[in-house]
C-alpha cells in the first residue's frame, strides 16, 4: 500500500484554535496517527467541517473571539452535513456548569487544558472507533432498508402479476371485456378515497387497504369460470335454475382464492380482501342478495363497495346482448338503490363523485372492436367447444 493511499485511508481530525501554539501542539500530537486540519477561528471552522474530506472527529476551543466554541458546535449540530460530526472540546474552561453546557449542546466529551497528551490520543482513539462503528450499522441499515424497499416492490409486483393473471383467466370466459376489470377497481379506489375519512369507514380505509382493493377489485368474478359456458354466455335472461348456478360464482371464486392462500402459507395473505370482495359482492343492504343473504354492517366493507361499481359499470356497458345505459339513468337506478341494495353512505359518496366516475369510464370505455372481438370469441366458446356447455 503505498504512503499516499494510506494518507487517504487516515481518518480527518479538525482542530480549532485561535491560539497558535495550540494549535501547532495539539497537530503534532496527532498527525503521525491522522490526517489534521486546522482552524483559527469558528466561522473559518464551519467552512473547514463541511469541505471534504470532511472530519470525522472535531477538537474545538470554547474561548474564541468572535464566535466561541458553544456557537460553532450550534451551527454545525444544525447544518445536515456536518451534524454527525463528533466534537470534543478541549479547553481552559474548567467549571462544572461549562462542562455540563458542552454536553448539553452535543459534545460527545470534554477534556481541559493544560492536556495530557495520553489521554487526548486515547480520548481521539476511543470516539474515533465509535464513530466508525456508528457509520458501518447506518450504512448497514441504509442497506437492509433499501434491500427491504426492494423486496418489497418485488413482492407487489409478484401480486399485481398473480391477480392479474387470475383475473385475465376469469374475462375470458366472461362477456365483459377487459376493460371491465380496469373500470371497477378505479371506480372502487374513488370510492374508498372518498370515504376514507368517514367515521364508519376511517379506520377501515387506510392508504395500504385502498391500495390492496384497487389490486383485489379484478378478482371479483373469478368464480365464474367454474360457470357452464351454456349459462354463462347465455344472451337472454337465466331460468330459475340458470341463476341458482350462476349464483354459485360467489363461492367457487372464494374457494379458488382460498386454495391459493393455503400454497402461500400465509395467515392473512394479500389476497383476503379479494376473498371478500368475491364472496359478498352480491349481497345486499336488506338482506335480499346472495350467498348468504346477510345485510347491513354484516357486508364487508370491500364488498359494499364493489357491488356499487360492478351495478354502475354493467348499467352504463354496451354488451352484445343490450344497449348502454346513460350515465344519468345508471345514477338515478344506484340512487334508488339507497339503503335497499346498497349502504345508504357509499351510496352519498357515489353520488358526490359520480362525475369522476364518468371520467374513468370514458377512458376505459370499449371499442366497438373490443366488443365485436369479444362476442366472436364466446360464440366460438359457445358453439365449438361441448365440453362446456
Amino acid at each position: 500500500m503505498s504512503d499516499a493511499t494510506s494518507f487517504e485511508q487516515k481518518p480527518v481530525v479538525l482542530v480549532v484554535d485561535d491560539t497558535p501554539a495550540n494549535l501547532a501542539l495539539v497537530s503534532s500530537l496527532l498527525k503521525d496517527l491522522y490526517m489534521v486540519k486546522v482552524a483559527n477561528r469558528g466561522a473559518r471552522a464551519l467552512q473547514v467541517a463541511a469541505t471534504k474530506p470532511m472530519p470525522d472527529l472535531i477538537l474545538l476551543d470554547i474561548m474564541m473571539p468572535e464566535m466561541d466554541g458553544y456557537e460553532v458546535i450550534v451551527k454545525l449540530k444544525e447544518n445536515p452535513e456536518t451534524s454527525d460530526i463528533p466534537v470534543i472540546f478541549l479547553t481552559a474552561k474548567a467549571e462544572v456548569e461549562d462542562e455540563q453546557k458542552g454536553f448539553e449542546l452535543g459534545a460527545i466529551d470534554y477534556i481541559t487544558k493544560p492536556i495530557s497528551p495520553p489521554i487526548v490520543l486515547a480520548r481521539v482513539k476511543t470516539h474515533l472507533t465509535l464513530k466508525s462503528v456508528r457509520d458501518f450499522l447506518k450504512d448497514k441499515n441504509e442497506y437492509l432498508e433499501e434491500e427491504v424497499r426492494r423486496r418489497m416492490k418485488e413482492l407487489s409486483a409478484a401480486q399485481d402479476v398473480t391477480i392479474m393473471a387470475m383475473a385475465s383467466l376469469a374475462e375470458t370466459r366472461d362477456s365483459d371485456t377487459g376493460n371491465h376489470i380496469r373500470r371497477t377497481q378505479n371506480y372502487v379506489k374513488l370510492l374508498a378515497k372518498k370515504l376514507q375519512k368517514h367515521p364508519r369507514f376511517s379506520q377501515f380505509l387506510t392508504d395500504d387497504n385502498i391500495e390492496l382493493l384497487y389490486k383485489s377489485a379484478p378478482l371479483h368474478d373469478i368464480g365464474k369460470v367454474g360457470i357452464p359456458d351454456r349459462i354463462l354466455l347465455k344472451p337472454g335472461r337465466f331460468t330459475p335454475e340458470e341463476f341458482e348456478i350462476m349464483k354459485t360464482h360467489t363461492a367457487l371464486g372464494r374457494h379458488a382464492i382460498e386454495e391459493s392462500e393455503k400454497a402461500l402459507d400465509e395467515p392473512s395473505s394479500f389476497l383476503s380482501l379479494a376473498r371478500e370482495i368475491t364472496y359478498y359482492h352480491q349481497e345486499k343492504w336488506d338482506c335480499s342478495g346472495y350467498p348468504e343473504g346477510i345485510g347491513g354492517d354484516e357486508i364487508p366493507i370491500s364488498a359494499r363497495l364493489m357491488a356499487i361499481a360492478d351495478v354502475y359499470d354493467a348499467l352504463i356497458c354496451r354488451r352484445v346482448y343490450k344497449s348502454p345505459m346513460p350515465h344519468e339513468k345508471a345514477v338515478e337506478i344506484i340512487k334508488e338503490g339507497w339503503g335497499i341494495h346498497f349502504d345508504p353512505d357509499v351510496v352519498d359518496a357515489f353520488v358526490e363523485i359520480a362525475d369522476e366516475f364518468q371520467a374513468v369510464a370514458d377512458h376505459f370505455a370499449d371499442s366497438d372492436k373490443d366488443i365485436e372481438e369479444k362476442a366472436e370469441f364466446l360464440k366460438i366458446a359457445l358453439d365449438e367447444n361441448p365440453i362446456t356447455k
